[in-house]
């Protein structure tokens, strides 16, 4: 059985006083989670976080992370200064990070070996843009970036990788796929793994749905047996929100 994981992308929100506050707030609500809570935030906010959540069962990641442990990349941030912090998971390939900071397959497969080798668990982004959807190419695009993104790993890097299946046009519309398809979507995620690794690789690894998952249709998205949790945005800068999905089985 996959574990699900619940985890917050904060994106560019909350100052180290405000991320101090809603730790605290929300730390008592998801102590009993049957799922693995984890809150990516920005970096200026992770030694703050860190420290509020010292002792509580929530785990805290970055938004980012660059390929080469140093050098002249100025606004980057290295696996290793992450690992020094103690960071347990990082966000990679974002739609956002595509969109505007030129992302491509290739980054999001370097950056996520380098997150593997600083023993932080990548959760890399894949989802497909809404002309790409109407005109019938999510299967095309998502086979690409999960091939040439995810490309050179082998079987046990697996064991730390989470993929987040993000559609473009769902994210911070208020928009979402139905239950049915985001499951059968992501089962199609599975058939790609299989097919590129092999089978215990698509059985093991945790995929998440991330477009516009809030506390309306949280339940009926874990519901269906491909989902593995959710990367979410909004809904996880309000404590009793982001709680409330935690705690959806419950």
């Amino acid at each position: 059985m996959r574990k699900a994981i619940i985890a917050g992308n904060w994106k560019m929100n909350k100052t180290m006083a405000e991320t101090k506050a809603m730790i605290a707030e929300l730390a008592p609500k998801v102590k009993d989670a049957d799922c693995d809570v984890v809150l990516c935030v920005p970096y200026t906010d992770i030694l703050a976080a860190k420290r509020a959540a010292k002792g509580t069962n929530i785990k805290i990641g970055a938004e980012n992370v660059h390929w080469a442990e140093k050098g002249a990349f100025t606004g980057e941030v290295s696996a290793e200064m992450l690992k020094e912090l103690k960071v347990d998971y990082v966000i990679i390939g974002h739609s956002e990070r595509r969109q505007y900071f030129g992302e491509t397959d290739e980054t999001v497969n370097k950056r996520t070996a380098a997150a593997l080798n600083a023993k932080i668990r990548p959760i890399v982004c894949v989802g497909e843009t809404e002309d790409e959807r109407v005109n019938g190419l999510t299967e095309k695009v998502l086979y690409r970036q999960i091939t040439e993104g995810l490309k050179g790993f082998k079987s046990k890097d697996f064991d730390k990788i989470v993929i987040a299946y993000e559609p473009v046009w769902a994210i911070g519309t208020g928009r979402t796929a139905t239950a049915t398809d985001a499951n059968v979507t992501i089962g199609y995620i599975r058939k790609v793994l299989a097919k590129k690794f092999r089978g215990s690789v698509a059985e093991k690894t945790r995929i998440q749905y991330g477009g516009s998952m809030n506390v309306k249709n949280c339940k009926e998205l874990m519901a269906e047996e491909e989902i593995d949790g959710g990367l979410i945005g909004g809904a996880s800068l309000k404590a009793d929100d982001f709680a409330y999905i935690v705690n959806y089985n419950k």
